[in-house]
This record gives structure tokens, C-alpha cells and sequence, in this order.
């Protein structure tokens, strides 16, 4: 028999309510050690006294709620203690349910831990629920909300169930060849694995999109000493991020801000400006700089209008597909129609005095949006997943050119393996149950 846990479910500190979750075959013996009475109707909540079960003194009085198993989080009996949320009393709960014999207070993530192996939720939705509780945008929270309806957890397992059926015929083919199998199960076969070998290599090209949207983007500011990288980037964080300074060379390394852009998550960084250093601090600071634009998502390259049609050759070397032009201090010298940098357009603004910031604010978010929301709903958020994913790949292509079956077989169930990994997923039941449902195999 498990042991029953019991834990705190929020936050540490003061709060309206704090709940604290009993999880496991004594959850009921916890319930009538606090309150003297019988868990309540399921899934209603009840009015309780909890009382220390040595003294019979007062704790607190709250909500009683009592989720029967298999019908719970955990898949097992689960009791939730609904009180006040000040640390006395939060302190006076936990240590009355530390007296009840049977109880251990539970390790991080236990709950969770349970729910997978009762078979409430695969993997996928364990790193959903992680995922959920660190979202800081809009964009973050609607990608885990998606991954714990499951919509990667279906594709993974329709792919895995259509796999262990392949290797089930490969496997009647092999091992029982009198029972009057089909002559051509082998072509067959290579039919569907060519297909779920394109489906998922075509998944994988997906530019990284879930990962990103989870890590935030990576975006740079770039540009010439005194153009005003600093003042755009405390203007984006709407604080004094970064030092700003009329002096040259005042930034000397990169400095990070996360913003929230349109709902998508961001990792700005201001850097020292491109020039010829000259001394080895300065020096170094241009060369992150430059070490920041070649891994950035997206670069904001930004320019002096007050030197216009003169543009930094070193800045206009890194415009791409990947950047935007900003042209600031637009106020002291407006921007011809059409203005360009190496044939990318440019967009005119005003740190100092707001002109054209709102119009870069939807440009940026757009090219954010673009980069992040591109991905469909099963979306691979993890490198686990795509390194099980590209090892999936690799096994069903060698699986393809394998000279003989066995080989074929093998291959495919490595790949059957690769996927069950991605959802924690590895039964060899399923691929018996498979063999003798489809050739009724000693009928």
C-alpha cells in the first residue's frame, strides 16, 4: 500500500486562504483525525472545524473538499483542506497532519509524481501543468493550456500506436509463419512507415517555435555608439534598465530585460555599441555584441536620423531577414518617404519624444508573433521531445533501407521506444495486444 502525503498546494506567506492537499489511502483517517467526522459528499464543499488531534484545540475553521479516488488528481483518495492563510495557521494544519499516524509530508512535485503513475496525466501534461505555473504571457499560458488538453499527447501516442501496430505485423511475419499471414506484409508496412516518417520530420520543421515561445524570444539592440540603444531599451522596460550616457562606450556589456511584447515573451538585451574599441574592456563588449546578434531571434538595428543618409556600415552589415531598422531622433531630422537600409525599410522614431514608437511597438510584436505562433497546437516545447522526435526519425529511414525484416523490426521498435519516451509511454502489452488482435494469432 502507498503511503498518504499531505503538503501545502500554494504559495509560502500571507494570503485570504491557504490549501493544503492529503493525497493517498489515509486521506480519509487524516480527515476524521481533524475534524471528528466522515469525508464529505464528493467534490462539494463542506463547512469544517479542524482540530489538533492530540489536544482537541481549534485551528481554524474552513472547506472541506473530498475527491474519491480513482476520480482525483492523483488517482487516489485526495482530501483538500481549504483554511486561513496566515502562516500560524498554515504552520498549525501541517503540524497536526504530521501527527496522524500514516502521514509523511510529501517531496516536490509528489502529487504530480502520483498523477502520472495512476495514469491521470503522460508526460507531456506533467511538463504542461510546470509549464502553466511559470507562464508570464498570454502566449505562454494558451501553449500550456494546449499541451495539457493533451493535443501533443495525442499526436505522439496516434504516431506510437500506428508504429506498434507496424512492428506487431513485422513480428507475426517473423515469428509465426505458418498461420497464413498475408503474403506482402513487409511491403505494406514500408508504406506507413515512409508516411509517419515524413509526417514527423515534416513536425520537426518547426524552427524551434514552441521552445522559443516557452524561453521567450531572444531580440537585440544593435547599433553605433550614441544612437540611443540604451534609451530605446529603458523605454521598452518603462524603467532605467540601462545606464544612458552621452559619453561613448558607457555600455560595455550586455544588458537583459523580459518583456511581455503583444502577449509574447521577450528577452531584450541592450550591447555596447559597434565601433573600433579602443581599450580591451570596450573591446570585449563589442565582441558580445556581436556574439549577441548572431544567436538573437530578431535584431533592432537602430541608426541616427541626425547623420541620415550616413549609416553605420558595421550595423547595415547585419541587416536580414531576422531584423528591423530603426532610425532614431527622428525630431531632429525627419526621414525621407521610403528611407532603407540595405534594402530593408525604415522605420522612424523618437525615443526621446514618443514619435513613431507605437507604430515600432506593432512592428516588433508582429515579427515576435511571426516567429512564435506558427506551430499549430502540438507544438514541441521541450528539447527532449524533438531529440526523441529526430531519433524517431533516424530509426524509421534506417528501418526503410534495412536488407532484411529483423532488421526492419528492430529499427521500428527503437522508434516505438524514442516516442514512448516523449509521453513515458513503453508497454510491450500493447504490441502483444496488437499481434493477436489483428491475425487472431492461435485462434
Amino acid at each position: 500500500m502507498r503511503t498518504t502525503v499531505f503538503a501545502p498546494a500554494t504559495a509560502p506567506g500571507r494570503a485570504a486562504v491557504t490549501i493544503v492537499r492529503v493525497s493517498g489511502p489515509q486521506a480519509g483517517a487524516a480527515i476524521a483525525a481533524l475534524t471528528g467526522t466522515v469525508p464529505p459528499a464528493p467534490r462539494r464543499a463542506a463547512r469544517a472545524t479542524f482540530r489538533d488531534p492530540a489536544s482537541g484545540d481549534e485551528l481554524d475553521r474552513g472547506l472541506l473538499l473530498w475527491f474519491p479516488g480513482p476520480h482525483s488528481y492523483t488517482g487516489e483518495d485526495l482530501a483538500e483542506l481549504h483554511v486561513h492563510g496566515g502562516p500560524a495557521v498554515r504552520a498549525s494544519i501541517v503540524a497536526a497532519l504530521a501527527a496522524v499516524p500514516g502521514l509523511l509530508p510529501a517531496e516536490p512535485g509528489e502529487f504530480t509524481r502520483r498523477a502520472f503513475d495512476n495514469g491521470k496525466l503522460d508526460l507531456t501534461a506533467v511538463e504542461a501543468i510546470a509549464d502553466l505555473v511559470d507562464a508570464e504571457t498570454r502566449a505562454q499560458q494558451r501553449q500550456a493550456l494546449r499541451q495539457l488538453d493533451g493535443a501533443l499527447g495525442r499526436l505522439i501516442e496516434d504516431w506510437r500506436g500506428r508504429l506498434l501496430t507496424c512492428l506487431a505485423h513485422l513480428e507475426a511475419d517473423l515469428d509465426f509463419p505458418d498461420e497464413g499471414l498475408p503474403p506482402d506484409v513487409a511491403a505494406r508496412v514500408a508504406g506507413e512507415i515512409a508516411d509517419l516518417a515524413a509526417a514527423i520530420a515534416g513536425h520537426l520543421k518547426d524552427e524551434g517555435a514552441g521552445e522559443r515561445l516557452r524561453e521567450g524570444l531572444s531580440v537585440a539592440i544593435l547599433g553605433p555608439p550614441n544612437v540611443g540603444k540604451s534609451s530605446l531599451l529603458n523605454a521598452l522596460a518603462r524603467r532605467d534598465a540601462a545606464i544612458v550616457s552621452e559619453r561613448a562606450g558607457t555600455t560595455r556589456d550586455v544588458i537583459e530585460v523580459h518583456l511581455d511584447l503583444g502577449g509574447y515573451p521577450v528577452c531584450l538585451a541592450d550591447t555596447a555599441g559597434l565601433r573600433e574599441a579602443g581599450e580591451p574592456i570596450e573591446e570585449e563588449g563589442v565582441r558580445r555584441a556581436r556574439a549577441r546578434a548572431a544567436g538573437a531571434d530578431l535584431k533592432l538595428l537602430l541608426f541616427d536620423a541626425s547623420l541620415w543618409p550616413d549609416a553605420d556600415p558595421a550595423t547595415a552589415a547585419l541587416a536580414d531577414e531576422d531584423s528591423l531598422v530603426l532610425v532614431n531622433k527622428a525630431d531632429l531630422r525627419p526621414l525621407p518617404p521610403g528611407a532603407a537600409v540595405a534594402g530593408r525599410p525604415a522605420l522612424a522614431v523618437s525615443v526621446r519624444t514618443g514619435e513613431g514608437m507605437a507604430a515600432f511597438l506593432d512592428a516588433v510584436s508582429r515579427a515576435v508573433a511571426r516567429r512564435l505562433d506558427g506551430a499549430g497546437d502540438a507544438v514541441i516545447t521541450r528539447a527532449r521531445h524533438r531529440q526523441a522526435l529526430e531519433e524517431c526519425r533516424l530509426c524509421l529511414e534506417r528501418a526503410l533501407t534495412a536488407p532484411l525484416e529483423e532488421l526492419m523490426a528492430e529499427d521500428v521498435r527503437l522508434a516505438v521506444r524514442a516516442l514512448g519516451r516523449i509521453t513515458g509511454r513503453v508497454d510491450v502489452e500493447d504490441l502483444l495486444d496488437v499481434i493477436f488482435r489483428d491475425f487472431c494469432i492461435g485462434k
